[in-house]
C-alpha cells in the first residue's frame, strides 16, 4: 500500500516509536489504538534509547495491520550475521509487513559511543545491503565484500511454513551518492532533517539515476511539535537543530541543500564552543521549516506538503514536550 499518485490520496501515515515517558509494555495498547484510528506504519529509531527491534516486536504482536520499519539500524554496530538474524526474526513476527531501514548513523554514535571506526560509509552500506539480500534470500554466504568478510553463514531457523517472506531494504541517505545508492541497490530511501521544499531537490537527484521510482519506498522522518506556543516550539527546535546539524554528516547535507548562508553563523559559533550563541543564531524560518509546529491540524497540513513533493511514507517524530502525547496522536491523522 503506497500513495495513490493518480488521486493524490495519502495511503500511508507513520509514527516513530517508542513514546517517551510511557513504559514499553504499556505501549502495546497504544499501538492497537493507532492502527484503529488510521496510522498505517510504526517506525523505530536507534540512537541512545531503546534498540530498533524490541519496540517493533511489541507492535507486531499488538496489531496485524501495522507495517513496521526501522529508521534506522546502523550498518556498523552489529556484525552482519547478527543483523541478519534480527531482521529474520522480526520478519517472522510480521511477514510481508516489515521494512528494514539501514543507515550509516554518525561518527558520534559509531565511533565515540561504540568504539568502532567510522570508515568508508558508502561502501559499508552497499556491502551490507548486498549481504542481506543474499542471506535473506536463503543463500549460504561465503563472500569477501569490500568492507567485511562472511565465511559460510546461512540463516538456520526453520519457519513453520518453510518459507521466508521478502524484506524490503530502505537506505537512510543524506549525501547525493548515498541517495542514488538507496534506489539503485536498495528498495528505497529514508530522509531525515529536511524541509518539504528540500524533498524536491532529493527527488530530482533520485530521478537522475534513471530508476523507476514508482516501485521504490520514499520515506521521510518529520519532527513535529503540535503546540501553538511558538516560543516553546522554537526553543526546542533550536536545541534539536544544534544537536543534529553540527554533526558532520548533517552539516554536509545542509550545505548540499544550499543552507550554508543561513547556518554558517551557527556552525562558526558552535566550533568556537559558544553553544548558546550558536542556537540563538539559527533563523526562525529554519526552525519553523525543520521542526513543524502549530495545532495538530496545522501540523498535518504541513506534513502533507512533504507528500505533495514526493514522499510516500511520512513518519512523524513526535516531540513530547509541553503536550499531551496521546491527545496529539489522536489528532495527527491524515485527512484522506
Amino acid at each position: 500500500m503506497t500513495n495513490d499518485t493518480e488521486t493524490g490520496k495519502i495511503k500511508r501515515w507513520g509514527i516513530t516509536v517508542p513514546f517517551e515517558g510511557i513504559g514499553l509494555k504499556d505501549q502495546i495498547e497504544i499501538y492497537k489504538e493507532l492502527a484503529d484510528i488510521g496510522y498505517t506504519d510504526i517506525w523505530s529509531a536507534e540512537a541512545d534509547g531503546t534498540d530498533a527491534f524490541v519496540p517493533l516486536a511489541l507492535a507486531a504482536i499488538a496489531s496485524e495491520d501495522l507495517r513496521l520499519g526501522t529508521a534506522v539500524v546502523p550498518v556498523y554496530t552489529r556484525g552482519p550475521a547478527l543483523l541478519a538474524m534480527q531482521v529474520d526474526t522480526i520478519s517472522e513476527l510480521a511477514p510481508n509487513r516489515f521494512v528494514l531501514g539501514l543507515g550509516t548513523s554518525s561518527n558520534v554514535i559509531v565511533q565515540k559511543w561504540n568504539d568502532i571506526e567510522f570508515t568508508e560509509p558508502y561502501k559499508k552500506t552497499k556491502d551490507t545491503v548486498q549481504f542481506l539480500k543474499e542471506v535473506l534470500g536463503g543463500q549460504k554466504v561465503r563472500n569477501q565484500y569490500s568492507t567485511f568478510k562472511v565465511d559460510g553463514f546461512k540463516l538456520g531457523r526453520q519457519r513453520p511454513n518453510g518459507e521466508r517472506t521478502e524484506v524490503p531494504i530502505a537506505v537512510a541517505a543524506l549525501r547525493p551518492s548515498m541517495q542514488k545508492l538507496s534506489v539503485i541497490h536498495g528498495d528505497g530511501i529514508i530522509m531525515n532533517w529536511l524541509t518539504s521544499e528540500d524533498v524536491v531537490k532529493v527527488m530530482d537527484n533520485l530521478r537522475s539515476t534513471g530508476v523507476d521510482l514508482s516501485a521504490k519506498e520514499i520515506i521521510a522522518r518529520i519532527f513535529v511539535l503540535p503546540t501553538t506556543d511558538e516560543k516553546l516550539a522554537r526553543d526546542i527546535g533550536r536545541y534539536l537543530i544544534g544537536a543534529y546539524l553540527n554533526v558532520p554528516v548533517y552539516r554536509k547535507f545542509h550545505e548540499w541543500l544550499g543552507r550554508s548562508d543561513q547556518l554558517q553563523k551557527m556552525w562558526d559559533l558552535w566550533e568556537a564552543s559558544d553553544r548558546q550563541g550558536a542556537l540563538a543564531a539559527i533563523p526562525d524560518e529554519v526552525v519553523d521549516s525543520l521542526v513543524l509546529h502549530g495545532s495538530p491540524e496545522e501540523c498535518v497540513e504541513k506534513i502533507e506538503r512533504y507528500v505533495e513533493n514526493g514522499v510516500k511514507t511520512p513518519v512523524i517524530a513526535l516531540i513530547p514536550v509541553g503536550i499531551d502525547q496521546l491527545d496529539c496522536l489522536r489528532r495527527l491523522i491524515r485527512k484522506n
